[in-house]
């Protein structure tokens, strides 16, 4: 029997990818959608809650390392398979929490099994993709993030609504399980996948300083000399203080919405997902810029970094939200900045596959991720308390301040944006 020979098949695999995304989004936030419900029948206060989200993120930050590890060690297909089938069962596990320790137990396992998504999904579009295109395709697994967040405040609020909440985690939680059919379905290494055709393959090679054919006898760094390395610590640093504006809108928007402007779970559902809808056009947006510029003949350096420092000026933009005076004008202001967030993480994600060779992108983006964890947990556990003792209004300020000391990281200690020797 003949084999198979699909054309594109990398664009199905940053598909796949995309799904995975989505669901992890989904999983993600149905908490966040249902901490106004989930706060009164457990008589939780804002520290609580930020409190159960903390464990999600301390799980989430130290495991994205240990996951990077294991992606270079044992691969994309294996290791994937495993990450989604941990936080699969954790989210729906969610359901039979009773309290604050339940639920932060559930929230750390699921931490756990979502921390495989990024390393994974960078490595598999560093694999899958040369250079010129790698913005591009790590922007639809972006636009995962985006979409999830979209689709999760109706999807959600209509579960509530019609079953109660704990019907709702195990209904989003299995949807998993059926992204896992489909990945060990399609997904092989393009060296060892038969549907892959030689021009395809030859294409993706096509960096050969980028992705050898032979990626196996590139010399490996050690976790030690990958530390030593300026642009690994600008890499972590952007991270650090970049990702705390997207997690302050993931976790905070529906009780922000709730508790300030006066909606019910009904209109969260709503209006909830409009800046996450930006941000998946800010991540689009950002890859097609970046991968533009390169195919117009630019350098790797020169793309990345107007890819990295436009969308800056817009991540200062939540301020506006703190004087809008309708919920919708804030709404306004927020999609500003998470276009302008989603735009920027895009790119600095691929970071790491424009500095190291492919056998050291799982580690050091493993690395960025914690970096990006431990941000958003200091971040979390501060909005909490700032909320309970004062109000939003400060911590929208600090959000603004992030954005650019992230980008200064890069600019500062990434250097020129080339292989490294």
């Amino acid at each position: 029997m003949k084999t198979i020979q699909v054309s594109g098949l990398r664009w199905y695999i940053a598909v796949l990818l995309f799904l995975a995304t989505v669901i992890c989004y989904i999983d993600r936030l149905t908490i966040s959608i249902l901490a106004p419900v989930i706060k009164s029948d457990l008589g939780l206060n804002n520290v609580q809650y930020a409190a159960i989200t903390t464990w999600f993120l301390i799980s989430y930050s130290l495991f994205q390392t240990v996951f990077g590890g294991i992606y270079d060690i044992y691969g994309t297909r294996k290791v994937f398979s495993f990450a989604i089938v941990i936080w699969s069962l954790s989210a729906m596990m969610h359901a039979v929490a009773r309290g604050f320790s339940g639920f932060a137990v559930y929230r750390f396992a699921l931490g756990i099994g979502e921390a495989g998504n990024w390393p994974g999904s960078i490595k598999t579009i560093a694999e899958w993709f040369p250079a010129k295109q790698r913005a591009f395709g790590l922007s639809i697994v972006n636009t995962g993030a985006a979409l999830g967040s979209v689709v999760a405040p109706p999807l959600i609020a209509w579960l509530q609504i019609q079953y109660g909440w704990k019907t709702t985690f195990i209904a989003t939680g299995a949807l998993g399980f059926v992204w896992l059919i489909l990945w060990l379905l399609v997904y092989h290494k393009p060296s060892d996948h038969k549907w892959l055709k030689k021009e395809e393959k030859a294409f993706i090679e096509s960096d050969i300083t980028d992705i050898p054919v032979s990626s196996e006898l590139l010399p490996k760094r050690s976790w030690k000399e990958l530390l030593k390395l300026r642009q690994v610590w600008g890499i972590i640093l952007a991270r650090f203080f970049g990702d705390p504006i997207w997690w302050l809108y993931l976790i905070w928007l529906p009780s922000y919405l709730f508790d300030v402007r006066g909606y019910s779970i009904k209109e969260i559902g709503t209006f909830a997902w409009l800046p996450f809808l930006a941000s998946g056009v800010g991540s689009l947006s950002g890859g097609w810029l970046s991968s533009y510029l390169i195919g117009k003949g630019k350098s790797v350096n020169f793309s990345r970094k107007i890819a990295i420092i436009l969308p800056t000026f817009l991540m200062v933009l939540g301020l506006g939200a703190i004087y809008a005076p309708t919920a919708m004008q804030a709404l306004a202001f927020m999609s500003l900045v998470l276009f302008g967030f989603q735009f920027w993480v895009n790119n600095v994600q691929t970071l790491a596959s424009d500095y190291f060779s492919i056998n050291e992108v799982g580690r050091v983006t493993g690395m960025a991720q914690t970096g990006a964890g431990l941000g958003a947990i200091t971040f979390t556990m501060l909005i909490g308390w700032i909320v309970d003792h004062f109000s939003y209004s400060p911590v929208l300020v600090i959000g603004a301040i992030l954005g650019p000391v992230a980008t200064l990281s890069i600019l500062v200690l990434g250097g020129k944006i080339r292989k490294l020797k």
